[in-house]
This record gives structure tokens, C-alpha cells and sequence, in this order.
């Protein structure tokens, strides 16, 4: 009788033991499954709530002056030296110039394509100012103006836009695909948001070299973050923790398409925490602003942290010479944004309130620039075209046989029909 008692307080205790093993085991479960089924900063909740994107507070933009000019809050000026911010306009001032006198060359007949810049100034030249020189930058194609702050001189815009034997490109690549290897500025491409990924891998290998002082920084549109490439591009930079600032240019249109048509939620800027990107949004058209966030996100991503920037501005060209923006756009919509909130009107008080600039250096200054566009223009027209064997070579060290064949080929077929061939606006050098 005493053995069987004491086989039942056994069995009851073996019971009590699995029991306590069990429950153990389901809170270790439970508690790791709160690790693993949701995000890091995710907690237990048992109100049951579907987020509304609507209600979701939008992020705001950053500013440091407002539509005419007035710093609003002073610790926030940089504080700009005076060549500095005589350069900083300067700059922005050539550029435009520059982007009239070649949009109305593409209208005359004398190039075949052209991207003004017109509203943008102040988001070009505010962040390429806030980088240093050995930022490698990919652009989308309308960033000239970083090109022009990084010293891409007037005679390569305009033997680019011609195409001639002088063109860094040898033209091969339509106007407006500018690049400088010297200037750490990768080759403009036509295929909308290629760039994104490919400049997550230059950034993620500087990080694999161990290189600390130097980030990639790749601008594009509002249009270009609608691309499966960009979001590739952000998971990318987020998951490697990739050096490099997304630099996006919010003009308001994709071409034609207007920004509402183009996404929901809070912009471009609220799917940056999203994918676990520092964000900021900023007056695309302050460039105090531009500049100041620039800044602060270099600094960042040089700690291995990717940056998104959301710069809203506003294109008050059209999107290029191939369209016609008055078939959805109103006049007055674009007349309205060019006399009240235009970039060089606001960055010239800046200046002219510091005594650094008036009337008479603005008129001796578009003076100057009006003519040396000119002169280098009527040079790159002038000069001889790339000779066609171009398009064989910088691919290979040594060239392939099967392309000098093709070459052979070519040379056969331009002898036998020369007269449909202008031989004679050839280069030289290769004939």
C-alpha cells in the first residue's frame, strides 16, 4: 500500500514537472516570437487599429528662409563666407543663362536636345557645395548645376551638347549626358533610375575598402522613385548600411504626370523610415536649407547610416525640349511660382543684404557670362565632329577581332558610298 502511494505522488510530481517545463517553454516561445514576428521597435498590443495613411502626421520641411528671402530663425545660418556665397550665386546665375541660351539653340535647329534647369538652381548648388571632392556623384540629368560648382567648365556643356571630337564622350551619348571622371561624376544615362542601385554599390564598396572619408550621393525626381529600382535601391542601402545620401528632387512633375497621380502616402520623404533611411524634407528652394541638410547628411552617412533627402522644388521649365508643358500646366501656375518663390531671388537678398552684391555687379556679371556662353557656344559649333571609329574603342585594352572586323566593315562601306557621308566634318586625326 505504501509503494503505490508512493508511485502515485511520483506520477503526480513527473506530471507537475512537464507541466512547469511546458509552460516554461511557452513563454520562452512567446517571448521569442515577439522578437522574431515583428519589427525591432514593435510591441504586443490587443487594440485592434488599421493605421490611416491619411491621419498620419506628414514630415515636415525643413527651412531656414522664407519665400523672399528672410532668414526666419539665425541659428540655423551657416553663416557663409562672402566668396563663398558669391560663388554659391554665381554659380546658380551662369546656369541659368547657360540653360536659356542652349534651349533656344535646340529651338534654332543647332542641337538636337536640351534640359533647362529653370526653379532648380538653389537644390544643385546647395548640396554640391555641402559635398567634398571626393564624393562620387551619380546624377539623373538634370543636375548641371553640381557639375558646374565641381568646375565642369562651359566648353564641356557645350562640346557635350554638340557632340564633337572635343566632347569627353566623343559623342556618343545624346546632349545633357554629361561626365567627368576627375570631377567624381559618374556618366549620365538615359534609362530612368538605373543609377540608384548602382550608386548603393559604389557606396557599399568605399564601405568594404574601408573607406571613411569619402560617400556616394545619387540624385533623382519624384517620377524616378516610382521605379522598382529605387526601392531595390533603398532595402540595398538600409540592409548593407551602404555610405550615401538619396538626393530627390521633388519638382512636382514627371513629365506630365503630376506628383498626386504619381503616389500616395506622405511623398517620397515618408517612405525613407520605411526602409530604415534617415529622412529629411527640405525647401528645395532655400538653398541655406539644402545646404545645411546636406550637410548634416554627409555626416551621417559617413558613420555607415544611408540618408534619403526630399528636396521640394518646383520645375518652371518644361521637362525637356521634346515637350510642351502648357498641355497640362497652367501659365499663371507657372508664372505664380517664378515670382514668388524663385531660388536665385531668394539666395541674391541673402547676399545683397550682406552688401555683397547689387545692381551694378548683377548687370556686369550677366554681362560677362551672356558672352563667354556665347563664345564657347559659337567654338564647340565650329569644331570638327568625333571621328565614327569612336564607337569602337574605351571598351576593350586591346580591341577584339570581331569588332575590327565590324570596323573594317564600316570603312568598306563609307568608301564605297562616300559622297552620303560628310567625311570632311570629321575629325582629323583619324583619317
Amino acid at each position: 500500500m505504501h509503494r503505490a502511494l508512493l508511485n502515485v505522488a511520483r506520477r503526480a510530481q513527473t506530471v507537475r514537472n512537464l507541466a512547469s517545463t511546458v509552460e516554461g517553454d511557452a513563454f520562452r516561445l512567446n517571448e521569442y516570437s515577439a522578437k522574431y514576428l515583428g519589427h525591432r521597435k514593435a510591441q504586443f498590443t490587443e487594440k485592434l487599429e488599421i493605421i490611416d495613411a491619411d491621419q498620419t502626421p506628414a514630415i515636415p520641411i525643413y527651412r531656414v528662409t522664407n519665400a523672399v528671402g528672410d532668414v526666419i530663425d539665425k541659428s540655423q545660418d551657416p553663416n557663409f563666407d562672402e566668396a563663398t556665397a558669391i560663388k554659391m550665386y554665381q554659380t546658380m546665375t551662369q546656369l541659368n543663362i547657360m540653360d536659356r541660351i542652349l534651349y533656344d539653340s535646340q529651338r534654332q535647329g543647332r542641337i538636337s536636345f536640351y534640359m533647362t534647369s529653370f526653379g532648380e538652381e538653389g537644390n544643385h548648388v546647395g548640396s554640391a557645395a555641402a559635398l567634398e571632392p571626393q564624393d562620387l556623384i551619380y546624377g539623373q540629368y538634370r543636375e548641371a548645376g553640381v557639375l558646374l560648382w565641381r568646375g565642369y567648365t562651359m566648353a564641356n556643356f557645350m562640346n557635350q551638347c554638340y557632340g564633337n571630337a572635343d566632347d569627353l564622350g566623343k559623342g556618343r551619348q545624346m546632349p545633357m549626358h554629361f561626365g567627368a571622371k576627375e570631377l567624381n561624376f559618374v556618366t549620365i544615362s538615359s534609362p530612368l533610375t538605373t543609377q540608384l542601385p548602382q550608386a548603393v554599390g559604389s557606396a557599399y564598396a568605399f564601405k568594404q575598402q574601408k573607406n571613411n572619408d569619402k560617400i556616394a550621393v545619387v540624385y533623382f525626381g519624384d517620377g524616378a522613385a516610382s521605379e522598382g529600382d529605387a526601392h531595390a535601391a533603398f532595402n540595398f542601402a538600409a540592409t548593407l548600411k551602404a555610405p550615401i545620401i538619396f538626393f530627390c528632387r521633388n519638382n512636382g512633375y514627371a513629365i506630365s504626370t503630376p506628383t498626386s497621380e504619381q503616389y500616395g502616402g506622405d511623398g517620397i520623404a515618408g517612405k525613407g523610415p520605411a526602409y530604415g533611411l534617415h529622412t529629411i524634407r527640405v525647401d528645395g528652394n532655400d538653398l541655406l536649407a539644402v545646404y545645411n541638410a546636406t550637410k548634416e547628411a554627409r555626416r551621417i552617412a559617413l558613420t555607415n547610416r544611408p540618408v534619403l533627402i526630399e528636396a521640394m522644388t518646383y520645375r518652371l521649365g518644361h521637362h525637356s525640349t521634346s515637350d510642351d508643358s502648357t498641355a497640362y500646366r497652367s501659365a499663371d501656375e507657372v508664372q505664380t511660382w517664378g515670382d514668388k518663390d524663385h531660388p536665385i531671388t531668394r539666395f541674391g537678398k541673402y547676399i545683397t543684404e550682406r552688401g555683397w552684391w547689387n545692381d551694378d555687379k548683377e548687370k556686369e556679371w550677366q554681362k560677362e557670362v551672356k558672352k563667354r556662353v556665347l563664345t564657347e557656344f559659337a567654338a564647340a559649333e565650329k569644331r570638327k565632329k568625333a571621328h565614327y571609329h569612336d564607337l569602337f574603342e574605351d571598351v576593350y585594352d586591346e580591341l577584339p577581332l570581331r569588332l575590327r572586323r565590324q570596323r573594317d566593315e564600316l570603312d568598306a562601306h563609307v568608301a564605297e558610298y562616300k559622297e552620303h557621308y560628310p567625311l570632311e566634318a570629321l575629325h582629323s586625326k583619324l583619317q
